[in-house]
């Protein structure tokens, strides 16, 4: 299936944008200076929102076509996601419960770990870090694993759901199956769904737009460079100011689910040509899922170090902030390439031998 390069640099994007609602937060908690004055800082949690419907997106899209063509294997889908995602995921585990429960003890950093081991370990282990992170607090190392439990989850619905349906019902079922979960989410007495992040409803709506696509039926949208230039220019509005946020749950939520879907439809299928293919941008778009799941590690070891220099004091807290910024960035950026080269690499060369 052709590549998006356009949805390579998204990916590095977003979990820029999740680094940045992160680091001030860190910051702040340690008495640093931090700076997150500007509606862009505080888009983490909607930058996680868009990585759903772009997984939406891919993932029902490839399954939507193998499909067509009669070669859907839900062997082969669960031997790619388990090869893509599971090594990193349960390294970070790993690495996460050492790190709160021996190496900040071993480091005199008082940190109180408010949950049972062996529950908080099994909750990571089977995917729910996102009922874990919202019982307790972990810290930001396991708490930013609670995405990676939602997606496993939805792939663990989708593939049996899309095996046993025919392509000609897969539209009509995920439509149905969306708006009868939009509308149980916002409803009194499943307030559950919300505490635990059961966002399913953003994921299905990025697949019924692939399929949308597919089926040629978003003609419309590539008649006039207007439209797509107006949904980009919406999109950064909602990163970059508070013009689309509501006070209701549902506006926002059909608001968010709406723009976003149309966003990576027209990165994707509508961008008039403009492709970024910069190599090494691209290359950080490759590397994405270990920019995610590094960046809460790369922070808490700048701030550390920053917290344990004595000069820091004397310095300006603009120049703090700034340094505290370029470095975490870079030790991110070299963590997750050094993990895709030297660790991820070796799994995602077994997964070729699971596609078609």
């Amino acid at each position: 299936m052709k590549r998006l390069p356009n949805l390579d640099v998204l990916r590095f994007v977003l979990a820029t944008l999740v680094l940045m609602f992160h680091l001030p937060q860190l910051s702040r908690n340690q008495g640093l200076p931090y700076f997150d004055d500007l509606p862009i800082f505080h888009r983490g949690i909607e930058a996680v929102y868009m990585f759903f419907v772009l997984s939406g997106f891919l993932i029902i899209r490839l399954i939507y076509n193998e499909k067509l063509r009669g070669v859907f294997s839900i062997k082969k889908f669960y031997m790619r996601r388990i090869l893509r995602i599971f090594p990193l995921y349960y390294l970070i585990v790993a690495f996460g419960f050492v790190f709160y429960q021996l190496i900040l003890p071993i480091l005199g950093i008082p940190f109180e770990n408010n949950y049972n081991l062996v529950e908080g370990i099994l909750l990571c282990v089977f995917f729910m870090p996102n009922v874990f992170g919202s019982l307790y607090e972990p810290g930001g190392i396991l708490e930013i694993l609670w995405s990676i439990g939602i997606e496993e989850q939805f792939y663990l619905l989708i593939a049996p759901l899309m095996f046993f349906i025919k392509p000609k019902r897969i539209f009509a079922v995920l439509v149905l199956l969306t708006v009868l979960y939009f509308v149980v989410f916002h409803t009194n007495g499943f307030e559950f769904l919300k505490r635990y992040k059961l966002v399913y409803f953003l994921v299905f709506v990025g697949g019924i737009t692939a399929i949308l696509e597919i089926k040629l039926y978003l003609e419309f949208l590539k008649q006039s460079i207007l439209l797509p230039l107006l949904i980009v220019i919406l999109t950064i509005l909602y990163f970059t100011t508070d013009i689309l946020l509501f006070e209701t749950s549902w506006l926002q939520n059909l608001v968010t689910s709406v723009l976003f879907s149309l966003f990576i439809h027209t990165l994707a299928h509508n961008n008039c040509g403009i492709e970024i293919k910069h190599k090494t941008i691209n290359y950080f778009g490759t590397i994405s899922y270990g920019i995610y799941m590094f960046h809460a590690i790369a922070l808490n070891f700048v701030v550390f170090l920053f917290l344990k220099m004595e000069f820091v004091s004397k310095l300006q807290d603009t120049l703090v902030v700034l340094l505290i910024n370029i470095l975490t960035f870079a030790i991110t950026i070299l963590f997750a390439h050094f993990s895709y080269t030297n660790f991820e690499s070796y799994f995602l060369q077994l997964k070729q031998k699971f596609r078609e």
